[in-house]
């Protein structure tokens, strides 16, 4: 179905991936080629990272094959050593699933991905997350994911997206994962439209995209070691579902200058990029999350309106070990409301030459509610 769209702040908000890679004929690597994946569409397509992209569509979605998922969001592999499969060319993944919603509910994928060339790629469900979502104004979807190094997993759930009370959720998940029903216990249930996720070791990072809890906030532990009050999570929230005893955060990155609303995370060489969709910048910060420049922003005198930015809205945020930027636009326009327009998606690359960005490079063009980035290095 339709994936309802994050816009932002007083005008609205946002929301919705998968990858593949290999180098061009004839051309020559000193290391693998890195994957990039993206769900558009609610497909699952991946493209190789450097020209000509070379892309595959791994998951068709349910209207298109009966067999077929619809998945979205942000995408988070696995690290090697949590899965049991990984020796035979195969890494786990978690992507947005949202199949058949509500009947059965919105949650996350976890799938089991073999190959590691783009054109030979398969992936297979073998799980998946599904929690408790509160009385959102609209449609909660699904959108961050994220590991703590003991293999726990983290996801974050949008909430009400453009107005209402911030009821977004950041939820931490047990395993074991390959299966339909998994114990989880939520961490914070009133994230002010919640979105992209991160982790490093000093804690989770987590973006909300308006007030009253706008900009990027620190999670640090201790954190439930299960779902039981001796584990840390002996509350339950509105729903019934256990939350934790305590929630330590700070923010970590507030709102304003080129962040109009903070909407993804992902690690920079130095530091943290973020994406702010509505005014279609990527912002980098220092790790201590002072502000260091603009990554990308609209050439000047360009506005939002029935065409894009010619740069993109930037959603969904991604890294290779190259240091290349890669981010889904989500294509916003300015029709009778705020939101992606028909076919205005792309997905892009940022490279960097002597650590200054050059002008993103269009991996893929005309696509359908691009939101989320998953990059793979075979």
């Amino acid at each position: 179905m339709r994936r309802a769209v994050l816009v932002v702040a007083v005008v609205g908000a946002l929301a919705t991936t998968l990858v593949g890679a290999s180098a061009p004929a004839g051309a020559k690597s000193r290391r693998p080629v890195a994957i990039v994946f993206n769900g558009q569409g609610n497909n699952l397509d991946a493209y190789a990272s450097v020209p000509p992209f070379r892309h595959q569509r791994v998951i068709t979605n349910h209207d298109d094959d009966p067999d077929g998922l619809d998945l979205n969001a942000q995408i988070c592999f696995f690290p090697e050593r949590m899965v049991p499969e990984s020796k035979g060319n195969v890494r786990w993944f978690i992507a947005g699933e949202d199949t058949g919603q509500p009947d059965p509910p919105q949650g996350w994928g976890i799938f089991a991905l073999r190959g590691n060339r783009v054109g030979h790629l398969s992936a297979k469900r073998i799980g998946k997350l599904t929690p408790t979502y509160q009385a959102a104004l609209d449609n909660a979807e699904n959108y961050g994911c994220g590991f703590l190094p003991d293999g726990r997993v983290l996801t974050t759930d949008i909430g009400n997206q453009a107005a209402g009370e911030g009821d977004g959720q950041l939820i931490m998940w047990f395993p074991p994962f390959d299966r339909m029903r998994v114990r989880y216990c939520k961490i914070d249930v009133a994230i002010a439209t919640a979105g992209g996720l991160a982790v490093d070791r000093t804690g989770v990072y987590v973006t909300s995209a308006r007030p009253p809890t706008a900009g990027v906030w620190r999670y640090e532990g201790p954190f439930p070691t299960s779902d039981t009050a001796a584990g840390g999570c002996g509350r339950t929230d509105p729903t019934g579902a256990p939350l934790a005893d305590t929630v330590n955060k700070s923010l970590f990155i507030p709102p304003g200058g080129p962040l109009v609303t903070p909407n993804a995370i992902v690690r920079s060489p130095d530091g943290w990029y973020v994406s702010s969709v509505f005014n279609g910048v990527i912002a980098e910060f220092h790790s201590d999350g002072t502000f260091r420049r603009t990554v990308l922003a609209p050439p000047a005198g360009e506005s939002l309106g029935a065409q894009p930015y010619s740069t993109g809205t930037p959603l969904g945020l991604g890294v290779d070990r190259r240091g290349n930027l890669f981010y889904a636009d989500i294509g916003l326009v300015i029709d009778d409301g705020v939101g992606p327009g028909d076919g205005t998606g792309s997905l892009r690359r940022i490279r960097f030459v002597d650590g200054e960005p050059r002008p993103p490079k269009t991996m893929a063009e005309d696509l359908a509610f691009p939101d989320g980035i998953g990059v793979l290095q075979p």
